[in-house]
């Protein structure tokens, strides 16, 4: 499975959204670190998590994920990286984050994203 998180690392890094999502089950869970409920934005079945995941290029279109570790626990995993790229308005992004994984035969059925919170100084 660590094998597998690197795979789905190196899609996201590709922006390959359907190499990316040849990885998840057709009743996937993707949710996001932002949105309007304590556990963010939450996107269920294929073509939502879909749409969910193509959010990211579009509010990152150079997002790249680098630094990532990856370790596995039977059906459970965590991706840690860090995330840099460019806002369409010209702001620059970098944040350390991590992915909580659930898989069910060998395919993704929940991706849990966190991001640290960056305050700049005023």
């Amino acid at each position: 499975m660590v094998n597998t998180l690197k795979a789905i690392a190196a899609a996201f890094n590709a922006h390959d959204l359907d190499a990316i999502m040849e990885f998840f089950a057709d009743d996937c869970t993707l949710e996001m670190p932002r949105g309007p409920e304590p556990w963010g934005q939450r996107f269920t079945g294929k073509a939502a998590v879909r749409e969910g995941l193509s959010s990211r290029f579009k509010g990152l279109p150079d997002v790249q994920y680098s630094e990532d570790r990856h370790w596995v626990s039977g059906n459970l995993g965590v991706s840690e990286w860090l995330l840099t790229g460019t806002k369409p308005n010209g702001d620059s992004v970098r944040v350390r984050g991590c992915d909580h994984w659930e898989f069910r035969a060998g395919k993704v059925t929940k991706k849990d994203s966190y991001w640290k919170i960056v305050e700049k100084p005023a």
